[in-house]
């Protein structure tokens, strides 16, 4: 077995390894001759016992995965629902792919960083009466043979375009509004229309309250509540006739 060495300090994890053994090889990240990888992972991981210890067990881990593809790759075949063979490397890859990804990602994100710190820029170094110099206007020479009549054509001939711009369907769409609906405001209503009124409708409450769907569903959550806490009383002589409301409190 040759010897090969290693610089530790190089490798970020074992996936950097594996990318760094890929490349020295010059094999194809798609078909990884495991045997010969794993071996230059293993003497690697024998280098790494005689400098430190605390930073094997990701790598070990790795190790292990390795060894069991290695295992693999001697067994025959398998295959999966579709009757494809399953490649024991597949997994492995996809880690190592999305892996390099990222690294180089980080790496044009560092260069992104060294640049921006070579930026630097100027102040403003005009002097004080260049910037406060206004340039003077020739009046005469503004207006010159302008008379009110061209300005009158010139402003409608602006007024036209916009009109000639706005849309004939959306221009006659209307704004939609949202109502806020306060409940606590609802139940303050509803508290003073029972006091009032002994017996009554929903129909007519709801008169009194307004027809927006927000207040019909704030007034109608607080007919339940009260029925449910026994201020009130509700019945229906048949479906979808009037909701009577008798109030129990004494007036």
């Amino acid at each position: 077995m040759s010897e090969i060495s290693f610089k530790l300090e190089k490798f970020e994890g074992p996936l950097d390894l594996l990318l760094h053994l890929i490349d020295k090889n010059k094999v194809n990240i798609y078909d990884i001759p495991i045997a010969l990888i794993t071996e230059q992972y293993m003497e690697y991981l024998e280098e790494m016992k005689r400098h430190d210890l605390n930073i094997m067990s990701e790598f070990l881990v790795m190790a292990a995965t390795l060894l069991d593809i290695k295992a693999k790759m001697l067994l025959p075949k398998e295959v999966n629902e579709e009757g494809d063979e399953i490649d024991p490397r597949a997994e492995l890859v996809e880690q190592l792919i999305e892996y390099k990804m990222y690294k180089y990602i980080s790496l044009e994100l560092r260069d992104r960083e060294i640049d921006a710190c070579k930026t630097y820029y100027k102040k403003e170094t005009l002097p004080k009466e260049v910037k406060e110099h206004v340039q003077p206007v020739d009046l005469e020479e503004l207006v010159g043979d302008m008379t009110l009549l061209k300005l009158n054509k010139i402003f409608k001939s602006l007024i036209d375009r916009q009109v000639d711009r706005i849309d004939p369907v959306r221009a006659t769409f209307g704004k939609i509004e949202k109502e806020e609906v306060s409940m606590e405001e609802t139940m303050e209503f509803f508290d003073m229309y029972i006091k009032e009124h002994k017996n009554f409708t929903f129909r007519e409450i709801m008169q009194e309250a307004g027809r927006s769907k927000e207040r019909l569903i704030a007034l109608f959550l607080c007919i339940l509540e009260n029925m449910k806490i026994g201020t009130i009383k509700i019945s229906q002589k048949e479906i979808f006739d009037d909701i009577f409301i008798e109030s129990n409190l004494a007036k």
